[in-house]
């Protein structure tokens, strides 16, 4: 799929969303409370830049234990921003937030924050030098020694370690009410449209984007999430292109 028809799908499903993803929330509790832990150093008036914030779960949970901290969300999809945006409402914090409807290169301003969530997002861009890319754009937008916490489905698809973590993440998608139709159309998107990629191989791809290489903080059957620091450079673009191509080559 295409940015597009991403975008669409998104529009399409944003209503329901949180509903139908509700009976997986202790996963994304356990994240979000490694989360806590990874930026707990960060300055007492931080400035955080949510990639792909979606129906903002995430700066929910940061915006409500970290009341001085100030957020950019951005989200392609209208719908889910609108709400998310409400949700900031209800919970008093829409005030501390800036909400872009658009990419993050069409974000505007030349704002530098001190660190950045991008949750279940690279994903979705197949082109591996177009994902670096995006994580470039992430790191031009930290500051020196600035933080991303990413996460992302991995694993080696050509594995049999996939095929049993897989069985796995679809039997839980069946406890989470996804009808069989669903599970097909997400069997053949892990296929088709969704750069499922080895843990090594995503580090790679986010060291390439500007950043020092990844430690990965969390999995939870196939999704993975790592702290990234920004390097000092700001070279990232070049190197990082550089260290594709040395990468691709080794494969």
């Amino acid at each position: 799929m295409n940015q597009d028809e991403i975008k669409a799908l998104f529009d399409q499903q944003a209503s329901s969303y949180d509903a139908q993803w509700a009976k997986t929330l202790p996963i994304r509790s356990c994240l979000h409370l490694l989360l806590d832990a990874a930026f707990a150093e960060l300055p007492e008036e931080a400035h955080v830049l949510c990639v792909g914030v979606g129906t903002g779960a995430e700066l929910s949970h940061l915006a409500r234990n970290n009341p001085t901290w100030k957020f950019t969300a951005v989200e392609p999809s209208g719908a889910m921003l609108d709400i998310c945006r409400k949700q900031a409402e209800t919970e008093g914090f829409a005030g501390r937030c800036q909400f872009h409807e658009g990419y993050l290169e069409s974000l505007p301003g030349a704002q530098i924050f001190d660190a950045a969530t991008c949750l279940l997002v690279s994903q979705f861009i197949l082109d591996r030098q177009a994902r670096s890319d995006f994580f470039h754009e992430i790191a031009r937008r930290l500051k020196p020694g600035g933080l991303l916490a990413s996460s992302d489905l991995a694993s080696d698809v050509a594995s049999p370690e996939y095929e049993v973590l897989l069985r796995a993440w679809m039997n839980m998608m069946t406890q989470a009410d996804i009808t069989p139709e669903g599970m097909a159309r997400m069997r053949k998107a892990y296929a088709n449209d969704v750069g499922v990629l080895p843990p090594s191989r995503v580090a790679a791809i986010i060291e390439a984007g500007g950043f020092e290489p990844p430690v990965q903080f969390f999995q939870a059957g196939l999704i993975h999430a790592w702290l990234s620091k920004r390097t000092a450079s700001s070279a990232g673009n070049r190197n990082g292109k550089l260290m594709m191509r040395n990468w691709a080559g080794c494969r």
